[in-house]
């Protein structure tokens, strides 16, 4: 395992997919957190988390969904992330920069993992299945239920050198956390990998992660539970709940 550090120099970055994992029921945060809206701006979580993908380099966005799927797919279309604006957003990038080579429209995939109860690993699989190596060189991984994950991180996981080999994670204070990202050359052994509710982190140890330092940048928390639990439950409407962090998440998980 080795230690990288951000070069003080803008590089020109790679492709890569973003990778959105919301298919969890949260059972601790009393409905699933693709259907949760931040409480003092109202902006939907996954819309956020595709945001932020956006703003941080990503090339596309794919969204993974299970729990009341039907139900986020509605937010997404009532609170799209417009065409226009994801293009806007990739050509400025993250901290108003210019991103080399940059389209017009970020493509924005949403797809279902129909088996998303038998664990972390169903989702993570259907997500890495669904990136397309001959038009990324990595896919960069990260959860819905990190609603203060900057956009900052994401481009510093995606500096060079080459994305395709590259094997990052983000770390919070020396804790493990997210964004993930997985050069293309990978993809296919780490979804063989995966089973049950484990997550990257077994393949990424194995394999020698490099540790790229967010610690300045913050918005490692995951955050799990409301604040005020009794009354919060799923609805038929995004919910607005009252939000504490939870621990920093060292493996992908929802």
């Amino acid at each position: 395992m080795s230690t990288m550090h951000p070069d003080a120099t803008e590089p020109t970055r790679g492709r890569a997919t973003g990778v959105l994992l919301a298919a969890g029921a949260g059972t601790r945060m009393g409905l699933p957190k693709a259907l949760v809206t931040d409480p003092e701006t109202g902006e939907p979580w996954l819309r956020r988390g595709i945001r932020t993908l956006v703003e941080g380099g990503c090339s596309a966005v794919v969204v993974v969904l299970g729990a009341c799927a039907a139900q986020a797919r509605e937010l997404l279309a009532a609170r799209a992330l417009l065409a226009s604006e994801a293009g806007d957003l990739a050509t400025r990038g993250a901290h108003g920069r210019t991103i080399p080579g940059s389209s017009s429209e970020v493509p924005i995939t949403v797809v279902e993992a129909s088996d998303w109860h038998a664990g972390l690993s169903a989702s993570l699989r259907t997500g890495l299945d669904s990136v397309d190596a001959s038009t990324s060189d990595a896919a960069l991984i990260t959860l819905v239920d990190l609603p203060r994950l900057t956009a900052a991180s994401v481009a510093r996981l995606l500096e060079p050198p080459s994305l395709r080999t590259a094997l990052r994670q983000a770390v919070y204070d020396g804790r493990p956390g997210h964004p993930v990202l997985v050069g293309t050359d990978h993809l296919a052994n780490l979804a063989a990998s995966l089973t049950g509710d484990r997550g990257a982190r077994p393949y990424l140890r194995a394999h020698g992660v490099d540790e790229v330092d967010c610690t300045d940048l913050g918005g490692g928390d995951d955050i799990d539970e409301p604040v005020d639990e009794p009354g919060v439950g799923p609805s038929d409407e995004p919910v607005d709940v009252p939000l504490r962090a939870g621990r920093e998440s060292g493996t992908p998980r929802e």
